[in-house]
C-alpha cells in the first residue's frame, strides 16, 4: 500500500477522487508530441496518481513526481542519504532543540519568474497546521509544531512544542504562496487542471491524463542545474508484460514495475542488447496485514472484519502458517530477502529482528494448537469453525496488478486450507474503497521506507486514525496501541542517534507481537532501462541502489541521453521514441494504496 502522511479527508470525497482514477484499460489514445531534437525519458509504471496536489497525495508514484515539482528544505545524499541542502543551504537549533532556523536560499524562483523566499515554506507548514484538509498528507510532519514564521526572506524559523528528532527530514512539498492561497478547499483541489504547474524544482509539469500519462518539461532555472533529458513522461500500463515489450520495442526508456518486475520478467531482459537490468536491495517491505477492527478516533467502529481475528492467538496462528522461505524462493526467485521486522535491512541503523523464541517461524503444528486454544476447532469436515457455529473463511484484499499477491494468496489458500480455514481472494483495481470501509479480513500491504523512517512509523498511531468513520485518516491498517503510541512519541523526541534507533527496534517488535502485521519479504528493486537511451543513470544508494521511486530527485535529475539520437524500436509505432516523440505517461493503481498517506511512504505504499 512510500512514499505521504496524515489526518482527514472526507471518505466520500476520496472514494470518488479513487474511482475517477481507476486504471484504464489501455494507453491514451492520443499522445503529445515534443519539439524536435529534444531528449525525452519516458518511463513506464504500473501505478495511478491518486492527487497532484502535494496536499493530498499518498502513493509512492505521485509522491516521486512530487519531488520533482517542489522542493523540500532538505534531501538526502544519494550516496549515504544524509541530509543536505535543498531549499534550506543550512539549518540550526537552540540549545533546547525548541527553536530552529533555516537559511532559505536567495538562488530560487518558481517556474513563473516569481523568486523563492521563506515565507512560501512559513505559508505551506502554516497551512498544514491550520487546515484539515491541507494536512491529509503530511499533518504528522507539523503536529508537534508551536509557530512557523519567516522574519526575512531567506529566515525560517519553527518552534516546537518539545524536540523533535525529524527537522532534518520534513518530506514536505514547499509550495508557492501566491498561487495556492487561491484555492478554497483543499481537500477537494487536485492540481491538475491548470498547465504548466507552478514550482520550483528539477521539473515543471506540463500535463497530465488520467490513468494515461503525465508530462513533465526541464526546468532550465532550476538552481542545481537542469535535468539532461528535456522532458520526462510516466506512461501507466495496466499490462506489465505490455511494458517489458515496449521497453523492447523502445517505445519506452524505463520500466519499473508493479513496483518491480517479476522475476521471469527480469530474466527475460537479462543480456538482452540495449537492455540494463537493475536489482537491488529494495526500500520496501510487503506484508498482510489483518483487519483489527476498523475503528475512529471517536471511538466509532466500523466494517466487518472477521471478530475471530480480534485475538491475538488467531492472529498468530495464521502467520505460523506462512514459509516465508518458500515465499521467497518460489514467488520471488531470490529476489527478495526474507521479511521479519518492519523496516528492510537496507536501513541497517533501524533493521530489526525478533529475539530468540519470538519469532512466529513457520510451524503448522503450532498454528493448529494456537486455533484450538482460542476455541475454533474443527467440525467433522475438517472446517475450523467461528464462534458462530459457521466455518471461517477470509477475505484477502489483494491488488489485481499485482502478481505477487496472487501467487501468494494460492499458497495462503493451501497453507490455511489444511488448518480448516477458507480463503478467498479479492483482486481488485481500487483496493482504496474496501480498505477505507473496512470491509476486509487480511490484505497484502507494502510501504517504501525513508531514511527517516517517522513516517511509516506514524501511520500506525492512534492520532493517524479518521476522525469519524466518514472521514480519511492517515492510518494504514487502523492500529491503535498505547504502548506503541508512547514509544512513538519517545523517539520523534530523541536526538542521540543510537537511543532513537534503540526505540524504533521497540516499536517494531511491538507490532510484531500484536500480529496485526507479517511482514513476508523485503522485495529486490528490480527495473531495466534501455542504454541505447540512457547512457548514464544515479541508483541510491549509488554503490548498489534503486532508480525508480527514489528518496529524492537524484536518478532522473542526473540521467544522461546516450550519444546518438536515433530512435529504436518501430518508426511506426505510437509509443514514445527518444529524441522524436514523447509518449504519454500513463499511472496505475497498484500496491496498496491506502487511501491516504504519503504512502509514501514515504515513501508509499504501493
Amino acid at each position: 500500500m512510500s512514499t505521504r502522511e496524515q489526518h482527514s479527508r472526507a471518505r466520500r470525497l476520496l472514494a470518488a477522487a479513487a474511482a475517477a482514477l481507476t486504471v484504464s484499460a489501455g494507453l491514451a489514445p492520443q499522445q503529445a508530441a515534443a519539439a524536435d531534437g529534444d531528449k525525452v525519458l519516458t518511463v513506464a509504471v504500473a501505478q495511478s496518481v491518486d492527487s497532484l496536489s502535494p496536499f493530498l497525495a499518498q502513493r509512492l508514484l505521485s509522491t516521486s513526481i512530487h519531488r520533482l515539482m517542489y522542493e523540500y528544505l532538505t534531501n538526502y545524499d544519494p550516496g549515504d542519504a544524509h541530509a543536505v541542502p535543498a531549499l534550506a543551504t543550512g539549518w540550526k537549533s537552540s540549545p533546547d532543540k525548541l527553536t530552529w532556523t533555516y537559511t532559505i536560499r536567495s538562488d530560487s524562483k518558481w517556474s513563473d519568474g516569481q523568486r523563492v523566499t521563506a515565507q512560501d515554506a512559513a505559508w505551506t507548514f502554516q497551512k498544514i497546521m491550520t487546515d484539515e484538509g491541507a494536512a491529509t498528507a503530511n499533518g504528522s510532519f507539523v503536529g508537534n509544531f508551536r509557530e512557523v514564521s519567516a522574519p526575512s526572506p531567506t529566515e525560517l524559523v519553527i518552534r516546537l512544542k518539545k524536540p523533535q528528532a525529524t527537522m532534518t527530514a520534513l518530506d514536505v512539498p514547499i509550495v508557492p504562496k501566491h498561487v495556492w492561497e487561491k484555492v478554497g478547499d483543499f481537500s477537494k483541489f487536485n492540481n491538475d487542471k491548470d498547465f504548466p504547474v507552478v514550482g520550483n524544482g528539477p521539473f515543471v509539469l506540463t500535463d497530465y491524463k488520467p490513468d494515461s500519462y503525465v508530462r513533465l518539461k526541464a526546468n532550465k532555472d532550476f538552481w542545481r542545474g537542469a535535468p539532461k533529458f528535456d522532458e520526462l513522461v510516466f506512461r501507466y500500463y495496466k499490462d506489465q508484460d505490455a511494458a517489458v515489450a515496449a521497453l523492447r520495442k523502445g517505445e519506452v526508456s524505463f520500466v519499473a514495475g508493479s513496483p518491480s518486475l517479476t522475476p521471469a520478467q527480469a530474466d527475460s531482459l537479462e543480456g538482452e542488447k540495449n537492455i540494463h537490468v537493475n536489482d537491488a536491495p529494495g526500500r520496501r517491505f510487503y506484508a498482510l496485514a489483518t483487519n483489527p477492527g476498523a475503528r475512529a478516533a471517536n471511538g466509532q467502529k466500523f466494517g466487518d472484519g472477521h471478530p475471530s481475528l480480534l485475538d491475538e492467538r488467531v492472529r498468530h496462528a495464521l502467520f505460523r502458517a506462512v514459509d516465508r522461505e518458500t515465499i521467497i524462493d518460489r514467488v520471488f526467485q531470490g529476489h527478495a530477502v526474507q521479511g521479519e521486522g518492519y523496516i528492510p535491512p537496507r536501513f541497517s541503523t533501524y533493521f530489526w529482528k525478533p529475539a530468540d523464541g519470538q519469532e512466529l517461524s513457520y510451524d503448522p503444528a503450532e498454528a493448529a494448537r494456537l486455533l484450538d486454544q482460542a476455541g475454533y476447532k474443527k467440525n467433522g469436515d475438517g472446517k475450523r469453525l467461528g464462534k458462530d457455529g459457521k466455518p471461517i473463511t477470509y477475505r484477502v484484499l489483494c491488488h489485481a496488478t499485482d502478481p505477487n499477491d496472487k501467487a501468494i494468496g494460492q499458497y495462503l489458500q493451501e497453507w490455511w486450507g489444511e488448518l480448516g480455514i477458507g480463503v478467498t481472494l479479492d483482486c481488485l483495481d481500487n483496493v482504496t474503497d474496501p480498505w477505507l470501509a473496512g470491509t476486509y479480513d487480511l490484505a497484502f500491504d507494502g510501504w517504501s521506507v525513508n531514511p527517516d523512517p517517522d513516517f511509516v512509523l506514524s501511520i500506525h498511531t492512534c492520532a493517524a486514525l479518521p476522525a469519524t468513520p466518514k472521514d480519511t485518516g492517515a492510518t494504514d491498517n487502523f492500529i491503535c496501541d498505547k504502548r506503541y503510541d508512547e514509544l512513538y512519541a519517545r523517539q520523534l523526541a530523541e536526538y542521540d542517534p543510537a537511543a532513537r534507533a534503540d526505540i524504533v527496534k521497540q516499536m517494531q517488535s511491538r507490532l510484531y507481537d500484536l500480529g496485526y502485521m507479517n511482514v513476508m519479504a523485503y522485495p529486490n528493486a528490480v527495473e531495466a532501462y534501455r542504454t541505447d537511451h540512457i547512457k548514464s543513470i544515479t541508483t541510491m544508494p549509488e554503490k548498489a541502489g534503486n532508480i525508480y521511486g527514489q528518496d529524492g530527485y537524484w536518478s532522473w535529475w542526473s540521467a544522461t541521453p546516450a550519444d546518438s539520437d536515433a530512435s529504436s524500436g518501430d518508426s511506426g509505432s505510437a509509443g514514445v521514441v527518444i529524441g522524436v516523440v514523447a509518449g504519454a505517461a500513463v499511472l496505475v493503481a497498484a500496491g496498496v494504496f491506502l487511501a491516504l498517506r504519503r504512502r509514501a511512504t514515504a515513501e508509499d505504499r504501493e
